[in-house]
Order: C-alpha cells, then structure tokens, then sequence
C-alpha cells in the first residue's frame, strides 16, 4: 500500500540512504532504500511510500510471496504542482494513502458515482410525481410507476454477491458500474427515440392552463418499462459505489476513519439539494424532455472516470462457498447483530405521522409551491446535517448522537401539537411548519452517518459488495417497515380528510403524540450500540460467537427482503392494497 507526504523544504536536499545496498541502475531503490533527489528551494518535494514491485496498478493488492502486507516500502519521487501547496494539500491530504485520496484521477469517479446517485435522485423524484398525471395516468398507474421505479432496491444483495464472486473483464467493480450506468443511458434514450415527450399548453373552461400530450407520448407500461430498467442501472451501480467505499474506508489511517464515507455521502445529498428544485423548474418552464434527456446524458458522463478508476484486474477471488462461510461466520459475531439489532429496532420505531400532508392542505391550505418549499428545504438541511456530522460531531459517541438526536427530534414533534392547535407564537402556519419539518431531516442527517460507518467496519475483505448491501438492507427494510406501520395507525382515529374539514382535529392531536412517543421511543435501546468503533471492534474481538443471533440476524434480512419485494409487486398490481387514501 502507498501513501504520499508532501513537504516543504527550505534547503537544498540530496541523497539519504536508509541501507547501504545498492540501487539498480533505473533509479529503483532496493531493501528499504529512500532516495531524495537535489531540487530548489521552496518547491514541494513528494515522497511517496510504495510497494517495491514492477506493477503498480493497484495499491491495495497483496504480495502473493510475502504476508508482510503492511510494511511500507519507502520510494521517493517529485511531483511538480502548479498549486500553491496549501491547496494542493487541500486536495491530496498527505496524512492519508493516496488509495484514499479521493480526488486523485484513479480515484475520482468514487465521490462523482455518489454525486450522480444524488442528482439523479432528485431530478427523477418530481418528474415521477408530475408527467404520468399530464399523460392522464390514473392515481393507482402514479403508484404503480413509483412502485416499479422502486423495486430494483430490493435486489442490492443480489448485485453485491454476483460482483463478489464474479468478475467481468476481470474487474468485480468497474464492469458491473459500467454496465449499470449504460443500462441507465440506454433506457431512457429508447424511451426518447420511441416517443414524443414534449407537452402542448391549452387553457380549460376556467382560463388556467392546462397541459396536454401529444398522439406519441409514451405509454404508462411504456414508460414504466423504461424506469424499471433506469432504476437496475441506477442501483446496480449505486452498489458498486457502495462496495468500493468499504474497501477504501479500511485503508484510512485510524484518526481519520470514516471520513471518506461522510465525504462520498455528502456529495450525494449535495446532488439531490441541487437537483431537486432545478428539476421542477425545468420540467415547469422546459418540458418534461429536457429533464429526461438530462438524466439519459448524466450517466454517461461517468464512463471515462470509470476507466480511470484504480482496480486491480484478474484480482484473486474467493470461492462462493469460501465467501457464504465468511459472511456467516460474521454474522454470527455479537459485533454484527447486536448493533444491526439496534439498527433495525430504532428504525422500525421512527413511525411518520401519515396524516399530516393531508392536514397540511385540509386544514392549513398549503399550496403545491409551498409544499415544494417545504421540501427543498428538508433536502438543504439534510445535507447541511451530513457537513455538520462530517466536521464536528465525528468525535463523539454513536450512543451521544443518537440520544441526543432522538430526543430534540421528539421535542420538534411535539411542536407539531402546537401548530394543530394553532399556536405559532406569532409566525404564520407556513414558517412555523418549514422550520419544524425540515429541521427534523437536519436530525436525520446527522443520524445517517454514524451507522454506514459501523456497517462497513462489519464488513468482511473479500465480500464487501454483498455483506455492505446486507447491511443496508437491513437499514432499509426497518424503515419500509415503519412506514408501512404508519399507514396501519390511519385506522385507530380518524383522521381522515372530512373530518378536517368538519373542523374535527382529536384524531390528529392524539396521532402526533402517539406517533412521537415510538420515535422517541426508540433511544430505550441505545444500550445495544457501542460508544465508538473501538468499542466495535472489542464486541468483535469476544471469544463468543452466538449461532442463534446469526441465524435471527439472516432471518431478518431475508424475510425483509421478501417483505419488500411482495410490498412492491403489490404497490405494481394492486395499488391501494395497503388501506392509504
């Protein structure tokens, strides 16, 4: 493995010797030896630590004559940089291996994969919403296409596995992530040629402006075949991006872990904050087809930086059985279920009050616009709440974020009460709302981090892919779970949209505190989290494995999978199944 130190050196520097063996006449070091070579002041010298090998085309490779992985072979080269230095430290942290320097060329495409995630994501969530309804798709057809957008999330352990454990090209990374974003282009360039996606403007009856598509606009089952294959490619490569993250994140230095997962993650959320409101205003003043050729053109763009990316080809593979043996044997240990035990019970309880849009534009009489606002500003927050964990609260106790968290995020529910009561202090409902709302996913962000970092701790060498995305999995299947749950908790009062109208608003008031007892609810088991990943590391390094545990722990997150494939199937051939108005 290699890593590069910058230093600034005010004299002139010559050859130093670490032994006295001999180089050989490339200018190769030999056994240890460091060579820097004579230069002019004030010009940054790079030494770099690097495997003594012919081929360095990847860092993270293993000798296979040698088990010495981590001694550092130390081999000095000078990089010229047109930079100032503190600039170019900015960019290249010498602190860290270069492997994990993300804005280095071979490693660039890592945080732009994370940033297209985020700007694809934000830029199809309002088209989704919108275009089906002015192609005169019925409610149920809306569900149904969000269902089957959807559904390709419930296959990320099945993309892990096949990349684990079969290679293409001889790569388990960058050919499955080339194959997912050009299955992305290819889509919806087919759902372009095939159709006409403009739309046409008349006024109804009352003078307002309507839209209207033309005799070729696309088909429902048309454009629900294109998105479900838009949404394999999206998430096929979405888990390859996860997959490298967890690779490079063990090879951070120990003071610096999990840095790279709040970096590659805020580039995500950055890309959905910026998407989202641009999406809507394009799709508004533009059409529906600017907002599809761009997310058609997007995923292309990832391709040259794809090949660019480090990886090693023909890499050593484990056997399938050998991988399902390590997955297991992991599993089993108290520092995989216990703490994925607290992640999937806290996130079962985080129950949303599924009344509440309703209530909003019942009772309150929001607009589309100011719902939009409402949004946004969630999707700023959130991504404000991963910059503030990123630089101030990676130092502190996972147990510390979560209690703390959990309970201002209890506290802002209850302000919910207040403002069905209609006391704002003053402020109009709509500020009131936007600053409750949205500052309850500045929380979420903050929340969000803390547990990718301990899921990729748990993952095993060799089976990132797999194991990464059973983890998530697990994340993912609590929170379908509780939402699912909030749709049930609709039937105990009413709280429907007559009963707002009739002014009638118990249900509402004794739904909020409910629902914001389960969520608070939920610090009861922090006691199952560790402080630290120190603290993960010793449940790990425990002598006793519990069968039963892994067992509960893989009966879980198989039978949330199924759960969620049977709720998507059925959001796809009956929507409405589930009792929603």
């Amino acid at each position: 493995r290699s890593f590069k130190r910058i230093e600034n050196d005010n004299i002139m520097t010559k050859s130093v010797h670490v032994s006295k063996e001999k180089q050989d006449k490339g200018g190769k070091t030999q056994n240890g030896d460091i060579e820097m070579i004579s230069k002019k002041d004030d010009e940054p010298t790079q030494v770099e630590m690097a495997p003594l090998t012919e081929v360095f085309e990847d860092e993270t490779s293993s000798s296979t004559e040698t088990d010495m992985e981590s001694v550092l072979y130390p081999k000095v080269i000078i990089e010229e940089s047109w930079l100032p230095q503190s600039w170019h430290n900015w960019l290249y942290p010498p602190h860290i291996p270069r492997s994990c320097q993300l804005l280095r060329p071979e490693n660039i495409a890592i945080p732009a994969c994370y940033l297209l995630v985020g700007i694809l994501q934000g830029l199809s969530g309002p088209l989704i919403n919108v275009y089906p309804l002015d192609l005169g798709a019925t409610e149920a057809q809306q569900v149904t296409l969000s269902g089957i957008r959807g559904l390709p999330a419930s296959f990320k352990l099945v993309f892990g596995f096949l990349s684990d454990n079969y290679p293409l090209g001889g790569y388990r990374r960058k050919s499955y992530m080339t194959l997912g974003w050009g299955l992305a282009t290819i889509s919806l360039l087919c759902l372009m040629v095939g159709s006409d996606l403009t739309l046409g403007y008349d006024t109804d009856e009352d003078g307002e402006e309507i839209r209207i598509a033309p005799d070729n606009a696309p088909s429902i089952g048309f454009l629900s075949l294109s998105f479900l294959l838009f949404g394999t490619g999206f998430w096929l490569a979405d888990v390859m991006g996860d997959s490298i993250v967890a690779e490079k994140a063990k090879l951070e230095p120990e003071d610096k872990r999990g840095h790279i997962q709040s970096t590659c993650y805020a580039c995500r959320f950055f890309g959905l904050m910026i998407a989202a409101p641009c999406s809507s205003i394009m799709y508004s003043y533009l059409g529906p087809n600017y907002v599809i050729a761009l997310l058609a053109f997007l995923p292309a763009t990832m391709l040259p930086l794809i090949y660019l990316l480090n990886e090693q080809k023909n890499a050593p593979v484990a056997s399938t059985r050998d991988q399902c043996m390590e997955i297991w044997n992991t599993v089993c240990s108290r520092s995989v279920w216990q703490p994925m035990g607290f992640v999937y019970l806290y996130n079962v309880l985080q129950v949303g009050n599924a009344a509440w849009r309703e209530f909003l534009k019942t009772v309150l009489h929001f607009t589309a616009n100011q719902l939009n606002a409402i949004l946004i500003l969630a999707y700023v927050l959130l991504y404000l709440g991963i910059i503030a964990y990123k630089y101030y609260f990676i130092t502190w106790s996972w147990r510390s974020v979560y209690i703390v968290t959990t309970l201002l995020n209890g506290f802002l529910s209850l302000l919910q009460v207040l403002l069905i009561k209609g006391i704002t202090f003053g402020l109009s409902p709509f500020v009131f709302a936007l600053g409750d709302d949205a500052f309850s996913e500045f929380i979420g962000g903050i929340q969000f981090l803390p547990t990718t970092i301990m899921m990729v701790h748990l993952c095993p060498s060799g089976s990132e892919g797999a194991s990464y995305a059973m983890f998530t999995t697990v994340n993912n299947s609590a929170l379908t779970a509780s939402s699912a749950i909030s749709t049930q908790l609709l039937r105990i009062w009413d709280v429907s949209k007559a009963a707002f109208e009739n002014g009638d608003l118990s249900g509402m008031v004794n739904l909020t505190l409910l629902t914001t007892f389960l969520q608070v609810s939920g610090v009861l088991f922090v006691g199952l989290l560790p402080h630290t990943k120190e603290g993960l590391i010793a449940l790990g390094s425990e002598s006793s494995k519990s069968k039963r545990g892994g067992f509960l722990f893989l009966k879980i997150t198989f039978l949330s999978i199924m759960y969620a494939l049977v709720v998507g199937i059925l959001n796809i051939v009956k929507p409405g199944w589930a009792g929603e108005s």
